[in-house]
């Protein structure tokens, strides 16, 4: 897929419009990459990574609870989120992987543990298998990989839909993407706003595209495997409610991942850290330092 601007992307990604926003930016191996470290300087440093759409803004109330526990925290806007840069490359996996390496080399190399949600949580057991040794500890929540391929991304990943179709089409798909996110009438508003602001910079909804097209989101049981053979402690976090990677393959996860630990929401939809983030900093809190004991 070449690539387009859509009607509603009128604003343009440049140092002026990064001017005054919180964190850093970092020139990285594929372009500008928004990054936030953040609280207590002492504290172990917990990596976390999102989603297919949101920013590193999406984690905030996570984060915060976390400061309160005493960890220290790294965020980062994936290629085409928030504001990092709208790269013309492929989406894959690869792409994701090395900024996420770069990023990690660049602000925190010791030791840390990784956190990925949806679509992270591919990213995060890639970035595991390659990295062997350089996590202390990995959680996943509402992991991507196992749900029902649907059938824009057959289309998408055959190359049956053309940009035109995309330029149509394209803010209708993604709008029903958000729209299964959360149920909460205020999380949902909170989380259009969130991400549609930075939609409005050129690029954004080619970035989505393409990473529909390119990311394996599916069909990663192998990934499950291979994270499992990797033998690093595993945290799992999972909304009863999840429509977006729905808990049904939760016994498959447990089979192919054997994770040290699995807590299931009640009542909570697929984005656990905006829905419940005091109970996620605590499953976290608790599981890493349940093995900080184990191995000091």
């Amino acid at each position: 897929m070449k690539y387009f601007v859509d009607a509603g992307e009128d604003r343009h990604l440049d140092a002026a419009a990064r001017a005054g926003l919180r964190g850093d930016f970092l020139r990285l191996t594929d372009g500008i990459t928004h990054v936030e470290l953040s609280g207590p300087t002492d504290g172990d440093i917990i990596v976390l990574t999102g989603g297919i759409t949101v920013p590193l803004t999406y984690w905030d109330d996570t984060v915060l609870a976390l400061h309160r526990n005493g960890f220290r925290t790294l965020t980062f806007s994936a290629y085409g989120r928030g504001h990092s840069d709208r790269v013309t490359a492929s989406y894959d996996a690869d792409l994701f992987v090395r900024q996420m390496s770069d990023v990690i080399d660049a602000v925190a190399p010791g030791p840390f543990h990784l956190v990925g949600a949806s679509m992270g949580a591919l990213v995060a057991m890639e970035y595991v298998r390659t990295n062997s040794g350089s996590a202390a500890t990995l959680a996943l929540l509402g992991p991507a990989g196992l749900a029902r391929r649907p059938v824009v991304h057959r289309a998408l990943s055959a190359g049956l839909v053309s940009r035109p179709v995309v330029r149509h089409l394209g803010r209708r798909i993604f709008d029903h993407h958000q729209g299964r996110n959360v149920s909460d009438p205020v999380l949902a508003k909170r989380l259009t706003t969130m991400v549609d602001d930075a939609y409005r910079y050129e690029g954004s909804l080619y970035a989505f595209f393409q990473t529909l097209q390119h990311f394996p989101l599916f069909d990663r049981a192998e990934l499950y495997r291979a994270t499992d053979a990797a033998g690093l402690p595993t945290l799992l976090v999972w909304g009863t409610d999840d429509r977006v990677t729905p808990i049904d393959a939760l016994e498959k996860v447990r089979e192919m991942l054997h994770p040290d630990r699995i807590h299931v929401v009640e009542d909570c939809g697929h984005m656990v850290p905006l829905e419940r983030p005091a109970l996620v900093a605590e499953q976290l809190t608790t599981f890493i330092t349940s093995h900080r004991s184990v191995n000091p």
